[in-house]
């Protein structure tokens, strides 16, 4: 089994609106081996009822990732996406294959 090259936007601040808000930069840095699977119906309707997101697919993170997922914008599939909160991780040595998080994305239309 064989994930997918997807890109993944990283945020670097680069200074404060009139407001103090930060004001970012994103840069793009292409993850290899990701994994893409629709998410399931009940991931779907637990999120909606927890953060009013729509969760879409399920991203598969590979082992070794150092990559801050939480809140970030992809792309894949021609489109862009935002992950949902924060992966979800297992233990690195008890899980079998490549990956060992998982974060789910919601359509992104910024």
């Amino acid at each position: 089994m064989k994930g997918r090259t997807i890109i993944l936007y990283e945020r670097t601040q680069t200074g404060t609106d009139g407001f103090n808000r930060p004001i970012y930069e994103e840069t793009p840095v292409q993850v290899a081996n990701v994994l893409i699977a629709p998410a399931s119906s009940e991931d779907v309707i637990n999120e909606m009822n927890l953060s009013g997101k729509r969760a879409v697919y399920q991203l598969g993170i590979p082992k070794g990732d150092t990559h801050d997922w939480v809140n970030a914008r992809v792309n894949f599939f021609g489109e862009d996406w935002r992950t949902i909160g924060y992966p979800q991780e297992g233990q690195e040595e008890l899980i079998p294959l490549s990956w060992n998080r998982k974060v789910q994305v919601e359509r992104y239309n910024g």
